[in-house]
């Protein structure tokens, strides 16, 4: 988050709305309708659901208060307008106040298919139908709330819990694997992957190995955490997480299930 980004945010006028391009307008509805078609049987019940609750737009990027209404009734929470790229500091003091930040820019056609950093459909997409959900509402808020108040180094610890769940989730159901994680559910070949690829491990998450596994965030996920149903998110939120950070320095990182990144001139 401190990285510089290649895209503006779009400010909003002094009614909150955003003036988004036809060509914003039409990348976003080219992106929500492949996704649609690639998430049909692999996202969870509750994402669905969720999506069913907010309604959006398929024609258009849709304003922030269209999303906020549904999210202010259902678990109190808003989603806050953000530049680009935001300091730890302010991701987790909107987290802890139940504000999730969505940067408005859309990502470009040359990045159609894959972006670093999350853009208006990431953040809305992937990750708001969720957020109507209680327990991942929950569990995000206590994350907020922990992040805040931690150290760098545990920050960095914490992060690789957020990354397991929230953002690279699988649920283990009586139908099969689903999917949560909002960074799977905005990519297709992610979705396609996490789901139907034999490459990759998928392992019941315990909070403390989960603290201890690297990530790229550029690459698709060597491993991946199952979770029975989001209610166990609850359980996990009322754990003593700062408990199992500090256990999990003690303890060290496992060894990284992927290559290196490799080093470019401006490394």
């Amino acid at each position: 988050m401190g990285k510089q980004s290649n895209y503006v945010s779009r400010q909003p006028d002094e009614n909150g709305i955003i003036a988004w391009s036809d060509e914003d307008n039409a990348v976003w509805h080219d992106l929500v309708e492949r996704q649609l078609k690639h998430i049909q049987g692999k996202a969870c019940d509750e994402y669905m659901h969720g999506l069913e609750l907010l309604d959006l737009p398929q024609d258009r990027v849709p304003q922030l208060h269209e999303v906020n209404e549904v999210l202010q009734s259902t678990t109190g929470w808003q989603v806050a307008q953000v530049p680009a790229l935001i300091p730890f500091d302010e991701f987790f003091r909107l987290l802890a106040n139940k504000q999730f930040p969505v940067a408005t820019f859309i990502r470009t056609r040359e990045e159609f298919d894959y972006l670093q950093e999350p853009d208006i459909f990431h953040e809305i997409f992937g990750h708001c139908p969720l957020l109507t959900n209680p327990a991942f509402a929950h569990f995000t808020h206590q994350y907020g709330k922990l992040g805040l108040n931690a150290t760098p180094k545990e920050r960095v610890y914490l992060a690789r819990l957020y990354w397991f769940t929230v953002e690279f989730g699988l649920l283990k159901t009586a139908d099969g694997l689903r999917i949560y994680g909002g960074g799977i559910l905005s990519s297709p070949g992610e979705t396609e992957y996490a789901i139907n690829s034999d490459k990759p491990e998928r392992k019941p998450l315990v909070p403390l190995d989960a603290l201890r596994t690297p990530y790229r965030i550029d690459i698709m996920q060597p491993i991946y955490y199952t979770i029975g149903s989001t209610e166990e998110l609850f359980e996990i939120a009322d754990l003593d997480i700062m408990a199992l950070v500090r256990e999990a320095m003690e303890l060290g990182l496992f060894e990284p299930k992927f290559p290196p990144k490799p080093k470019t001139d401006a490394a």
